[in-house]
């Protein structure tokens, strides 16, 4: 049996994992994940008790109680990259005996549903839309890192992809992840389903020029026109690729659903966003 190395998995002096400073008693099988840490006591405002709350960096958790079920709210801060620590950390929580750095003899499964902010690439996608990430699509290579990473992908979907767009091959090659289709069938069965698009940046990745000219100035309309089995892509955000593709390859339930806020599409943008959010929370904690 395997004991995983200090170097490789850092736990700190109070037993906790190392960045999210959390111990396996802190965490309910059930995770409503979000990137601001300000967006965590806002759902945990909705608990009918609340057990802790901790935060170290973007990282902050609150655990309660919300109608019988037990929630965790976790920030993950921007990006896939930040989901590479929290999943990761929430996993070894579930799965990891801290103690002896080995792997659990019973496998615990989590439940994990993102609620995002995102922008709309189709006319059906307007502002305040809640769109379901049925399937993801990632920019940054990430997934490729892990041995299984290209077994749990739609590999023609993403040579698809790539003929379409005349991708950059300087680029990384997308890859395409399905999330848990029983999750978006209980959560999302009346919101707008597609592909979301996991950007690796905010401004370039997403087709956005300020100052710094783009090397495919026609992305976002490639993007728009792609097509693949009836499907597609609905909007632009940038951690749901690394969700469901950690998921799926260890055993977890877990999707993304955004609240749209920019029209990308028709290029209108909404930053007081907060009665319609507010509303998308109520709906993933009741169905979660």
């Amino acid at each position: 049996m395997r004991v995983i190395p200090p170097d490789e998995f850092p736990i700190n002096d109070d037993g906790s994992v190392f960045h999210l400073h959390l111990r396996p008693e802190h965490l309910a099988d059930l995770v409503i994940l979000v990137g601001d840490p300000d967006r965590v006591p806002v759902i945990a405002a909705y608990f009918d008790s609340k057990e802790f709350d901790i935060q170290s960096r973007e990282f902050r958790t609150i655990t309660g109680s919300y109608k019988g079920k037990r929630i965790s709210v976790v920030s993950h801060g921007i990006g896939c990259d930040n989901l590479d620590i929290v999943i990761t950390e929430l996993d070894a929580l579930a799965n990891i005996n801290l103690a002896t750095r080995t792997v659990n003899t019973d496998f615990r499964q989590l439940t994990m549903v993102r609620i995002g902010t995102s922008g709309g690439l189709q006319q059906y996608c307007p502002v305040g839309s809640y769109v379901v990430s049925q399937i993801s699509m990632g920019m940054d290579g990430l997934i490729y890192f892990y041995d299984q990473g290209a077994a749990i992908c739609d590999n023609d979907m993403s040579d698809a992809f790539v003929k379409h767009t005349s991708w950059n091959p300087s680029l990384a090659k997308p890859y395409f992840v399905y999330a848990d289709q029983q999750l978006v069938d209980r959560i999302g069965f009346d919101m707008v389903k597609g592909i979301t698009c996991s950007a690796s940046g905010f401004y370039g990745p997403q087709g956005r020029y300020v100052r710094l000219g783009l090397s495919d100035p026609q992305q976002n309309a490639k993007m728009e026109s792609f097509s693949y089995n009836g499907l597609k892509i609905t909007n632009y955000e940038m951690e749901s690729s690394a969700l469901a593709g950690f998921s799926s390859m260890m055993g977890h339930h877990a999707m993304t659903v955004c609240l749209i806020i920019a029209g990308r599409y028709s290029g209108d943008m909404n930053t007081n966003y907060k009665g319609s959010f507010d509303e998308l929370i109520t709906k993933v904690l009741d169905r979660i």
